[in-house]
């Protein structure tokens, strides 16, 4: 009898004990889905000068081959092209703000936004004549 008692309870122990523990993860989870909301959208959209901004995809970056009012493309260090959408609350910016007509064929731009699914890019924001190294190239010659 005692150890039928004693064996009863070494098992709610154990069971109160699993139930504890899944119920941390489970909340360890929900902690950890709030804060990646939360970082996507709100303080964490500008990471830096040439981080990624406003979005997932990394940043596109090389010479414009053609513009027009809607889009760049965007010949990349790699030879391949990007098609980059344009819109009203695109920013756009060199020394100082620019336009959509300073956009033109033979700029160096990097571009940061957001990926479609047809492998273009929704620009949040361009940098023209951007001064960096590494994996966008080498940086400008002539700052603009």
């Amino acid at each position: 009898m005692k150890n039928q008692v004693l064996m009863v309870s070494l098992v709610l122990v154990i069971l109160a004990g699993a139930g504890g523990f899944l119920a941390g993860m489970k909340y360890q989870e929900t902690k950890t889905s709030q804060r990646d909301g939360q970082s996507a959208g709100g303080s964490g959209q500008r990471r830096g000068q040439f981080g990624q901004r406003n979005g997932a995809g990394r940043p596109v970056a090389g010479d414009i081959i053609s513009a027009d009012d809607k889009s760049i493309t965007v010949k990349m260090m790699d030879g391949s092209s990007k098609i980059v959408l344009l819109s009203s609350s695109t920013q756009i910016n060199k020394a100082a703000t620019a336009t959509k007509a300073d956009l033109k064929t033979g700029e160096k731009v990097a571009v940061f936004g957001t990926d479609n699914a047809d492998g273009s890019v929704t620009a949040a924001s361009i940098q023209l004549n951007p001064m960096f190294r590494g994996a966008m190239g080498t940086p400008s010659a002539s700052p603009r």
